[in-house]
This record gives structure tokens, C-alpha cells and sequence, in this order.
């Protein structure tokens, strides 16, 4: 077929935040774009039942619990909050729903068509939506990814007993208590929010600590101020089993090295131990992609499978499975397939967990680090940082990790109330090859959280000024 005979030029499947991104890129670019979408609204699982929701649920809870667990009284606001429920999740549905309809707008705005159903492949050029198809000149896969099961633990949403992250949005009442099923970032997220409304929430984690994948100092101190906060943990655990009856769920323990079993009940159980990329029924076998030992698509890079004419990005291919990861790739691949050059560091895809303090992290671990070569690693706390004791927020730490004969950073780990936007300005000294040196002479506004950062690196030289 010549470019012309096609019905676009290029067609993504999944309109999360990789699919919608790339589609809005590339028709900005000049493309003929197309875009398949199953659900009622656009924008994924983020939008829909993931980060947005979530947040606004945290964000919400927050405020709650500063009310009534005496961070607001301190300040000398004496309130006696009383929760509303329904409109604490009223509050969540709106601010969905005004995200998902500016995607929407944006798609008219920039003449992207929405394809509205589910999508399979006829051919490498061919995808058929609902039983019509659709030719495009490329067509990229964006299909994002879903919960993970456990075996032996059946979700059910609809009964609210035991639950996947979508159905621990939609609680109808605070359950008395809550397991929570992954030490990992959903399950942290979403089991504070329901221990700051009220519930007894105990995190059962199968890894001897929390937060897989993060810095060793911040895995121990985030640990510390959950514990501080209330939750409880079990972690080298496995769960083996889980029975309903009623609405109580009893779950069965295990030692994750092997021992004597134990039962534990709940009002509400939390399966968050990961997700997996969605590749059923979209018909891969017909053009001849296989996916890896993990369920992931191979891409090149510049996100091209093994398949001419087939490209992948976001929870499909491997990396970590975050929504700014997979919009950066969302416009490289609309670059690349414009005939520009589509960049993506995947080396600095900064990471944060959103509770309360904040955690955040990028680039390297100081374990990792190591075992590259020789480090010097700056740490600053949070309580020596004068926003943040104005605040009344002491707990946690900045940390930088550079190279011990170059200076270079090698990775930057926070936890603090706005670690999540103080992470942006490490990833960004980091891009463009950034020092410690670089951060600790760069002027820092005072007073501010972000002054940490500066001090952590003047802290790699052994000299930070306030501790």
C-alpha cells in the first residue's frame, strides 16, 4: 500500500497516557492520527482509576487527618472534622471527570479521530475495532498494563471485601481494618488513605522491607515514619490463601522462607502486589509478535518490535511502569515516526510514592552505585531545613549520590512533604550531567523545602552549613 491509501498514518491503541500523548504529538506534527479507546473516557488507567483519583483521594485525606490527629491544632486551628464520605469521593469523581473531558477536547482540538472500542490486529497494517477495520501506515501499541492477581485470593470489587487499587478507590464506608497485600507504591498509597479516615491497616509485604527498587537508607526510614504513623507490617510474608464470609475475609500467612502458617481477618482486603502489561485480545499471533518472558513487548529505540510497521511504548515494554514514562515515549514515538528524533532518558524516570511525607528518587541507588564504582554519598535531614520545621514537618531526608572522582550525581533519594517536586530539580541537574558541586553553588531560595538539596550537596563534600 502507498502512504496515501492509508486510513492514517498512524493509529494507537490505548488512549492512556502514552496512547492520548503520542496521538496529540503526532498531530500536532502533521500526522492523520487515530486513536483506540475501550473505555467510556479517555486517558487510562491513570486518569480513570489510578494516579488521578488516587491522589485526589490522598489529598483529600490529608486534610482530614491533620484535623483530627493534631497537626492543624499545633498551628492553633482547633477543629473537630467530621468525614463525609461521599463527598470525599464526589470531589475525586469531578476532578475526573474535567480531566478526561479536556483529553477529549484536546482530541477535537487537534483533529485526533476516537476510535471507540477494542482493538486487534488483522495485519501489522490492519486493526480491527469492534469488527471494523482501520489501515494505518504505523500503528503503536499503548495498551497499558492491569493489577496483577495473586493466587489463591479472588478479587471482587463489586462486594468490596477484597480488592484490587480500582476497588479501594470506591469504598462505600471506612473499613475497621485493612490488609494491604504489597509493601510496594499502590499499597502504600492507598492504605494511607484509609488509616488516615480510620482504619487499622496492616501492609503484609514478602520482601524483607518495603518499597522494592528504592534506596536501602529510604526504604528503612519510610518504614519508620509509616510505623510512627500507625501502620503495621508483616513483612518476609507470603499469603496463601484468603476466604470470604460475609464481609470479613480471612487470609492465610506464611513466612516467605517457609514455616508454621497463621490466619488474620479483615473487614477490607488491598491486593497490590503489581501490574502486568495488556497484551490479550489484541490478536498478536496474526502478525507475528511474541512477547517476552515477562509479558512485555522488545522494543528498539525508537520503539520499533520485531514487527516493520508495529511500534510499543508505556506499561508494554519494559521499564518502569509510571505515567510520565510512558508520555515521554508517547511523543519520541510520534517524533520518530514524523521523521524527527524522539528522545526518552530512561536512565532519569524519577519515581515518587505520594504519601504522606512524600518519597521520591532518581537515577541511582547507593547500592547500585557501588557496585559501579567508588561513591560519596551527601545526606541532609529535614528537620535541619527551615521550611520545614516551620512547617512542622521534621521526618525524613535528602541523599545524593555522586561519583567519588568526577563529581558527577549519580542518583538523588528524598522523602519530605513536596518530594515529588523537589525530585524535578535533581532530574534536571542530572540531564544535563550535573555535579554536586553544581547544586551546592547554584542560589536556592530561603526559606524553602528545595534548600535540602543544596545542603545534601555541599554534604558530599562534608561541609553542609545548617547541621
Amino acid at each position: 500500500m502507498t502512504a496515501s491509501s492509508y486510513d492514517f498514518d498512524v493509529l494507537f491503541i490505548g488512549a492512556g497516557p502514552g496512547g492520548y500523548v503520542g496521538a496529540i504529538r503526532a498531530a500536532q506534527l502533521g500526522l492523520k492520527v487515530a486513536c483506540v479507546e475501550s473505555r467510556a473516557t479517555l486517558g487510562g488507567t491513570c486518569l480513570n482509576v489510578g494516579c488521578i483519583p488516587s491522589k485526589a483521594m490522598l489529598h483529600a485525606s490529608e486534610f482530614y487527618d491533620a484535623a483530627a490527629n493534631g497537626a492543624m491544632a499545633k498551628m492553633g486551628i482547633e477543629v473537630s472534622p467530621k468525614l463525609n464520605l461521599p463527598a470525599m469521593h464526589a470531589q475525586r469523581v469531578d476532578a475526573v471527570s474535567g480531566l478526561t473531558k479536556g483529553i477529549e477536547f484536546l482530541f477535537k482540538k487537534n483533529k485526533v479521530t476516537w476510535l471507540k472500542g477494542h482493538a486487534s490486529f488483522v495485519d501489522a497494517h490492519t486493526v480491527s475495532v469492534d469488527g471494523q477495520n482501520h489501515t494505518a501506515k504505523e500503528v503503536v501499541i499503548a495498551t497499558g498494563s492491569s493489577v496483577t492477581q495473586l493466587p489463591g485470593v479472588e478479587i471482587d470489587n463489586a462486594k468490596g471485601v477484597v480488592v484490587d487499587s480500582t476497588g479501594a478507590l470506591e469504598l462505600p464506608a471506612v473499613p475497621k481494618t485493612m490488609v494491604v497485600i504489597g509493601g510496594g507504591v499502590i499499597g502504600l498509597e492507598m492504605g494511607s488513605v484509609w488509616r488516615r479516615l480510620g482504619a487499622k491497616v496492616t501492609v503484609v509485604e514478602y520482601l524483607d522491607q518495603l518499597l522494592p527498587g528504592m534506596d536501602g537508607d529510604i526504604r528503612k526510614e519510610a518504614a519508620r515514619i509509616f510505623a510512627k504513623q500507625g501502620m503495621e507490617f508483616k513483612l518476609s510474608t507470603k499469603v496463601t490463601g484468603c476466604t470470604v464470609k460475609g464481609k470479613k475475609a480471612t487470609l492465610t500467612l506464611e513466612p516467605a522462607a517457609g514455616g508454621e502458617a497463621e490466619e488474620m481477618t479483615a473487614d477490607c482486603v488491598l491486593v497490590a502486589i503489581g501490574r502486568k502489561p495488556n497484551t490479550e485480545g489484541l490478536n498478536l499471533d496474526a502478525i507475528g509478535l511474541a512477547t517476552n518472558a515477562r509479558g512485555q513487548i522488545e522494543v528498539d529505540h525508537e520503539f520499533r518490535t520485531s514487527v516493520p510497521g508495529v511500534r510499543a511504548i508505556g506499561d508494554v515494554v519494559p521499564g518502569p511502569m509510571l505515567a510520565h514514562k510512558a508520555e515521554d515515549e508517547g511523543i519520541a514515538v510520534a517524533e520518530w515516526i514524523a521523521g524527527q528524533v524522539g528522545i526518552v532518558n530512561h536512565d532519569l524516570i524519577p519515581g515518587v510514592v505520594y504519601t504522606w511525607p512524600e518519597i521520591a528518587g532518581v537515577g541511582l541507588t547507593e547500592e547500585a552505585a557501588r557496585q559501579k564504582g567508588e561513591v560519596k554519598v551527601g545526606k541532609f535531614p529535614m528537620a535541619a531545613n527551615s521550611r520545614a520545621k516551620t512547617n512542622h514537618e521534621p521526618d525524613g531526608f535528602v541523599k545524593i549520590i555522586a561519583d567519588a572522582a568526577t563529581d558527577k550525581v549519580l542518583g538523588v533519594w528524598c522523602i519530605a512533604s513536596v518530594a515529588g517536586t523537589m525530585i524535578q530539580q535533581a532530574t534536571q541537574a542530572m540531564e544535563f550531567g550535573g555535579t554536586s558541586e553544581d547544586i551546592a553553588y547554584t542560589c536556592h531560595a530561603h526559606p524553602t523545602h528545595s534548600e535540602a538539596i543544596k545542603e545534601a550537596a555541599m554534604a558530599v563534600r562534608g561541609k553542609p552549613i545548617h547541621m
